[in-house]
């Protein structure tokens, strides 16, 4: 390993590693290398800043030859990344009574004491460690007292830190900066600064560098001044202007009594740089050109202004929204800057997600009224509804609606659908509001505990007494969690061409392949919009909550004989059909994967005694028959009871019904396009190969009556979704009647942590701030729990059967860290919500490419 050296001078041919110096004596000298007008400067590394913390002071080396009275110097901070803060700046060491007097005959008395007076300050106040009030205190009066006179200011900010200190201030630049390099050391190693910079990421030993470089005046006969510039929009990416130059100034202060603030470009607020000297707005235009076919990126420089020439004091990646990220990665790739892998590395999953829905204008002022979690990304603002029926009303009235319930159920199904927004008291990640918010494109947000509803009424009130009734206006984020007063100003999504170009770069590098859930044939349609590798999952369950649907769905659980509940569901055959006619149509070519029902039936009962009364009605049967059904399905824990794959052993009808109607649809389809289409059939709930091996009987017996029926022949596949832990330890057993696996795991997970997932969200966010889970495990597959399972479920399951289908169809799927985990894991797929899909395909090349795939 090589030796570097403690402090090393900043050139063209020095090398100066981010992981010793930092990042910025990393671009530094990048850019001395090109020639870009870079101030003199020397890189402190990252081992003599720690021995400085430990009150070793470092030989300053090259250092002793340079610093002298007469000259100034600054001190910045190097982090091996941007993002880890750090101290501030110090300006002007070396500054002086003798460096003043030589100063003063350049810029005049006043301006250099200014500088003086400024540097006592700072120097009293980070280095000494004198208190800030006391220090403004004496300012305000010697200003108050005796006029602005920055030469007695001087002297008795002199007299004040000798009377603290017992010692004078120094005069020596050596001694200043040794001491200045100490303090700044100690600051990035104390318990604060840790904190701060771990919670952006930093590791708990993560070092700091120093840049020490000469100081550019800001001030003198010429045009003087610093500030910051980029040439790159900050919402869009594309060609623009941003930043701020203030004249006759330095650092974050400018200079009294002269200079101001202007605009880069042309502005219609203010005076600008480029109007009042162009000169200088054409140098930082070229320089910034440079910079950027340097670093291989747009980039924001920082600058200061000499009596017209501009020096460059830094240049840092320019500041960017989500979209902008996306349209600057794949145009620095398309002018040959950066590979086409790097584009990929260089934009956030996140980034996707902003672009894919709306979201609040930065600019907007808005009232924050509470908080939930926030489960499904967007903004949308609409009047407030407490049930279905008001969201569909609105609908029909094309008024934006924001549904308000407890928590939703698969009864508020066409509600959702109506609606611009999901809002509920109860709920975690994976609730059943946000799992179909997040498939519809909605933002949502869940576990509002502090939202009082009363549905009576139609309001609902929150914790300082503020109630808000059906009809008044709010706005939800569904990115923060936030529920907000009013209607703030929107940003639309913008699915550029720059969207669509990255995301087909995924494709010539991702392993794993991404598909969408969708449970009507108009998900399939939107799914198709985001170009998914086909359907990995389709719950069938939500085909029934149609009107008419529903009705005969409710005759067969109240039918008494086997020949009244086989009538009802040949009422169902052909609506189920139909469904899947077109979702084949839509989705021809590509995999389709239909799970059979899974919730309990009592879910297609209604609640409310007004609805069971209304249902008696409908269905002539005396109301107490009615509710006498609805207790008798009733279960302690539904969510573990009759459901799934034991429904459809005690109820086998509805198994075979769905069979049909997937198969006698295929039938109809490869007829259509004389294309074969194989339908994947996925059996949910498993815990024992003997259930599967019972229905796969079954469905075997209606593929061979439809195919004679037909005279097509059907090809299809049986599967299992794996969402016991029992399945996952057997997955070898079961292995051998499944053709595919496909990991539930928002129901893998509740079941392996004993954990509600829809009430997890009353208490999860404590449990993450208290360091007791890492991330919420319905929100990011837990690998150390969780994850053990699919690996064991994985390895069994590919010893019984070398050829099986391996897949996640849980709404881990959309998350990049789980997406990243399954490519690692060896599946063939993951699918998630439609709008989550671009995320997913991200993640998934972003994994490959890391890992050399």
């Amino acid at each position: 390993m090589a030796d570097f050296a403690d402090i090393a001078e900043i050139t063209g041919t020095a090398t100066l590693p981010a992981e010793h110096y930092g990042i910025r004596a990393e671009i530094l000298g990048k850019l001395m290398a090109q020639g870009l007008p870079v101030p003199r400067g020397f890189a402190v590394s990252k081992a003599a800043v720690h021995q400085l913390a430990l009150g070793n002071v470092p030989d300053l080396g090259p250092l002793k030859d340079v610093l002298k009275q007469g000259a100034l110097y600054s001190v910045r901070r190097s982090p091996e990344q941007r993002n880890w803060g750090g101290p501030r700046a110090m300006l002007n060491i070396g500054m002086c009574d003798r460096t003043r007097d030589i100063l003063a005959r350049d810029m005049g008395l006043e301006r250099a004491n200014d500088l003086y007076s400024r540097f006592i300050r700072s120097y009293a106040q980070k280095v000494a460690r004198l208190d800030e009030d006391d220090l403004e205190e004496l300012v305000e009066a010697e200003f108050t007292n005796r006029g602005r006179d920055y030469g007695r200011l001087i002297d008795a900010l002199l007299e004040f830190y000798e009377d603290e200190l017992d010692e004078p201030f120094p005069q020596d630049p050596v001694v200043q900066m040794q001491q200045v390099l100490r303090a700044v050391a100690r600051m990035w190693e104390g318990t604060t600064a840790r904190i701060l910079r771990q919670a952006r990421g930093a590791p708990m030993d993560a070092g700091l560098g120093l840049i020490i470089q000469d100081m550019v005046a800001g001030s003198g006969a010429g045009e003087c001044g610093v500030g910051s510039a980029q040439f790159t929009a900050l919402a869009t990416g594309t060609q623009g202007t941003h930043g701020r130059y203030i004249s006759e100034s330095q650092g974050h202060d400018s200079i009294t009594g002269r200079g101001g603030e202007f605009y880069l470009g042309r502005d219609l607020r203010g005076p600008s740089l480029e109007e009042v000297v162009p000169d200088v707005f054409a140098q930082l235009q070229d320089l910034t050109a440079q910079a950027r076919e340097i670093l291989r990126d747009e980039v924001l420089i920082q600058f200061s202004v000499q009596d017209g020439k501009v020096w460059v004091l830094d240049a840092r990646p320019a500041e960017r929204s989500g979209r902008a990220e996306v349209e600057i990665a794949v145009q620095l790739a398309q002018d040959g800057l950066q590979s086409k892998e790097a584009a990929l590395l260089s934009v956030t999953p996140g980034s996707l997600t902003e672009m894919l829905h709306r979201h609040i204008d930065p600019k907007a002022q808005y009232e924050v009224l509470t908080q939930g979690i926030a489960a499904s990304p967007g903004a949308n603002c609409g009047k407030v509804v407490f049930s279905a029926e008001a969201a569909q009303a609105s609908a029909a009235r094309n008024e934006n609606c924001i549904l308000v319930r407890s928590e939703t159920s698969p009864e508020d199904i066409r509600g959702m659908h109506s609606a611009q927004g999901i809002l509920t008291a109860r709920g975690g990640i994976t609730s059943h509001a946000a799992v179909i918010a997040r498939g519809l494109g909605l933002p949502c947000i869940v576990g509002a505990s502090d939202i009082d509803i009363d549905f009576r009424r139609k309001r609902f009130a929150l914790p300082d007494g503020r109630k808000f009734s059906e009809g008044d206006t709010i706005t939800l984020d569904g990115a923060t969690g936030e529920v907000i007063a009013g209607a703030p100003d929107l940003i639309e999504p913008d699915l550029s061409g720059a969207f669509n170009t990255l995301l087909d770069w995924t494709d010539e590098f991702r392993k794993l392949g991404v598909r969408a859930n969708a449970d009507t044939p108009t998900d399939a349609r939107l799914a198709q919009t985001f170009r998914v590798d086909g359907i990995g999952l389709c719950r069938t369950e939500h085909m029934f909550f149609e009107p008419g649907r529903l009705t005969a769905m409710r005759e067969m659980i109240f039918a008494d004989q086997d020949r009244d509940r086989q009538a009802a569901l040949d009422r169902l055959l052909p609506m189920q059909r139909a469904d899947f006619v077109e979702l084949f149509e839509t989705m021809v070519g590509l995999p389709v994967c239909i799970r059979l029902l899974d919730p309990p039936l009592h879910e297609f009962l209604p609640q409310s005694p007004q609805e069971i009364r209304s249902l008696a009605e409908a269905m002539d049967l005396p109301l107490a028959k009615v509710l006498g059904r609805a207790e008798d399905l009733k279960q302690y824990n539904p969510m573990l009871g009759l459901r799934g794959v034991r429904l459809g052993l005690t109820v086998p009808g509805i198994y075979d019904m769905q069979a049909r109607a997937i198969f006698e649809a295929a039938a109809q389809v490869q007829k259509k396009f004389g294309t074969q289409i194989k339908p994947e059939i996925m059996i949910p709930l498993v815990s024992a190969n003997k259930e599967v091996e019972i229905v796969k009987g079954r469905v075997d017996v209606v593929a061979s009556e439809v195919q004679m029926a037909t005279g097509q022949r059907l090809e299809y596949s049986v599967g299992v979704m794996v969402e016991t832990p029992r399945a996952a330890l057997k997955s070898g057993q079961i292995a051998q009647y499944a053709e595919f696996l496909s990991f539930g795991t928002n129901d893998l997970t509740q079941m392996t942590y004993g954990l509600s997932r829809d009430d997890a969200g009353r208490f999860m966010r404590a449990y993450v701030n208290r360091g007791v889970f890492a991330e919420d495990p319905f929100h990011s597959i837990d690998e150390d729990g969780v994850g053990e399972l699919l690996s064991i479920a994985v390895a069994r399951a590919k010893e019984a059967r070398g050829d099986i289908g391996l897949g996640l169809c849980g709404e881990h799927g959309g998350d990049p860290a789980s997406v990243a985990f399954c490519h690692r894991l060896g599946l063939d797929y993951v699918s998630c919500s439609a709008y989550r899909a671009p995320v997913a395909r991200l993640a998934a090349a972003q994994t490959a490419i890391r890992d050399g795939d």
